[in-house]
């Protein structure tokens, strides 16, 4: 049987719906769809005890949940909601199929809760960036006297704050991954940006066409800009490629001077030549390089892409200027940690992948990295030769080790490179040790590792703590 379009409250009562994942977008969609009228089942192939705390806590809401089976459909289902995570191919999905049952994420059913009145979406998206620029946004937003709330993949699952009813919001800063946006096919943002597009979750989409189509979702039916990186093609491409309202804008953000219709810098200064009367002969100053922390390329770019996004929403430049002096980013992406004997420490522990990496190591002249992890399939090729004259040396951790030394063998032989053979709770303290002995006074040790963290830490959270904690053990530091 086919699922029928929910698109009010109402139509949720009654509905047997399972939802796919007990993570904490799961637990809470499956919290609100029951609070709708909906039955509701919970499925997830774990069994541990976490597993069976959360199940615990749902079974005494009235949700049923099963655990260890996350392959068959509960009978009676017409509708799954599944959490971002599950592959498209997952089995569960293979057999709504074959029942002609729907499936969505959550930020569809947040989507479909709207009511009439509520809350435009600014939404953002990107291979890297993603949360700094939609936090910046909110920042300015805040600054501007909106009520706005940072959504969607960066931690408040989107649901519950859509629940809290149309007048509690003036307008949404939502963070978009490729895997929710692939599950939410009548979003309508009022704007949206792409920031970049680099090979990442392959294995998820199955390729870097399908990642980047799911990435270009997020401009399908734009109202008023779809805000674009000019130096990276693809995004532009994207917006082409979109079917939006009449009179929605490409709006193009860069480094660079600007033309008419983008965002850029001059002479230190973020201007804007897209909102404003004349686009041919004007340009409104909104803020300076300064005002942004850090001031890395990256971050500027991330600076632009909120700003070009509020100034969509209407947003006066002063609210832009002082939203970003607001603005701190959140721990272990490009953080200082501290300066010891004339050398800085800078910790990027979010850098996961070559694409995040690559931005990291152009913000420093001088550099020994620390790299390594998980490389979940990258090649590292593109990444060193482009690093290769800021590399005063490197010091290598974590099981794909390897692919970054040989790389570093290819394009910097002349770099020294310390190759750490051990991933016990030492390793870090080893690697900041090694990087010290390599570091000269204006040099910056770097942890961007290019890599994934679940090798040695349980996440890129845990190797940034392990950082800064072995930064402390060198000795005297000045923050």
């Amino acid at each position: 049987m086919g699922s029928r379009k929910v698109t009010s409250v109402s139509d949720w009562q009654g509905r047997n719906i399972t939802v796919a994942g007990l993570g904490v977008s799961g637990v809470s969609a499956a919290r609100a769809l029951a609070g709708l009228g909906a039955t509701v089942t919970v499925v997830d192939g774990g069994s541990g005890e976490a597993h069976r705390e959360r199940a615990a806590s749902l079974e005494s809401e009235g949700i049923s949940v099963r655990l260890g089976d996350a392959e068959s459909l509960p009978p009676g289902t017409d509708l799954v909601v599944t959490s971002p995570g599950w592959k498209p191919s997952s089995p569960l999905f293979a057999a709504a199929a074959e029942a002609g049952v729907d499936v969505i994420g959550d930020v569809e059913v947040a989507w479909r809760l709207r009511g009439p009145d509520a809350a435009p979406w600014l939404a953002v998206t990107g291979t890297n960036g993603k949360t700094t620029t939609t936090q910046m946004l909110a920042s300015i937003l805040t600054a501007a006297g909106l009520r706005t709330a940072a959504v969607g993949n960066i931690g408040t699952p989107i649901v519950d704050v859509v629940l809290e009813g149309d007048d509690a919001y003036d307008v949404f800063a939502v963070e978009l991954s490729s895997y929710q946006l692939h599950w939410a096919p009548s979003l309508r943002a009022h704007s949206a940006a792409v920031l970049n597009l680099a090979p990442d979750h392959l294995d998820w989409h199955g390729s870097m066409e399908a990642y980047a189509a799911d990435k270009g979702r997020i401009y399908e039916g734009n109202r008023i800009a779809c805000v674009y990186n000019v130096a990276d093609k693809a995004t532009e491409d994207l917006v082409r490629e979109a079917d939006v309202e009449e009179g929605c804008r490409a709006i193009g953000f860069t480094l660079n001077a600007p033309a008419p219709s983008q965002l850029g810098v001059v002479d230190g200064i973020l201007v804007d030549r897209a909102f404003v009367p004349d686009r041919q002969k004007q340009a409104q100053e909104l803020a300076e390089i300064s005002d942004v922390q850090p001031p890395a390329p990256h971050n500027i770019a991330n600076a632009l892409a909120a700003a070009a996004l509020a100034r969509a929403f209407g947003v006066q430049a002063t609210a832009v200027r002082d939203g970003l002096r607001a603005f701190r980013p959140d721990a272990h992406r490009i953080e200082h940690v501290a300066d010891v004997e004339g050398v800085a420490y800078v910790d990027d522990s979010k850098a996961t992948n070559t694409h995040a990496a690559q931005a990291s190591l152009a913000a420093y002249e001088s550099i020994v990295w620390i790299a390594g992890g998980l490389a979940k399939g990258a090649t590292f090729d593109e990444l060193v030769a482009g690093a290769a004259k800021r590399l005063r040396g490197a010091v290598l951790i974590g099981a794909d080790r390897e692919l970054i030394r040989e790389a570093l063998a290819r394009h910097a032989p002349e770099v020294p490179v310390v190759d750490l053979d051990r991933t016990d709770t030492g390793a870090m303290s080893e690697a900041v040790r090694r990087a010290a002995e390599l570091a000269q006074p204006g040099d910056t040790v770097l942890m961007a590792p290019a890599c994934a963290s679940m090798d040695m830490f349980t996440n890129y959270n845990k190797r940034g703590e392990a950082f800064a904690a072995a930064v402390r053990e060198l000795g005297p530091t000045r923050a």
